[in-house]
């Protein structure tokens, strides 16, 4: 799948700039849910909670993707981050899964 060949930034540019927009792509979609939906299942307290977590985090991948930018693909995020990312990611899912079979 990947050119085991290329050197590291040429690597870190091709794994990590798509994980990125992946990321910037459904953090946005959970902020639009969060901001327009009404979600019984969760308290006003956790719900916004959530938004917050959501528009932090979205900050940060904004970060990452412009210091990749600006420093050629020499820079890099560290894998815990990711993983933490990647927990909202499925909070935010499964927050919209909820919906959708409240909603059907």
């Amino acid at each position: 799948m990947f050119n085991s060949n290329l050197p590291e930034p040429d690597l870190l540019k091709t794994v990590l700039e798509p994980l990125l927009d992946d990321f910037q792509y459904w953090f946005s979609r959970s902020r639009t849910l969060l901001e327009s939906e009404t979600l019984p299942f969760l308290t006003a307290e956790e719900h916004a909670d959530l938004l917050d977590r959501v528009i932090q985090t979205q900050q940060e991948v904004s970060t990452v993707q412009s210091l990749l930018k600006i420093t050629d693909g020499q820079a890099g995020v560290d894998t815990s981050v990711l993983v933490t990312w990647h927990h909202l990611v499925n909070e935010c899912w499964q927050v919209s899964m909820k919906l959708r079979a409240r909603k059907a």
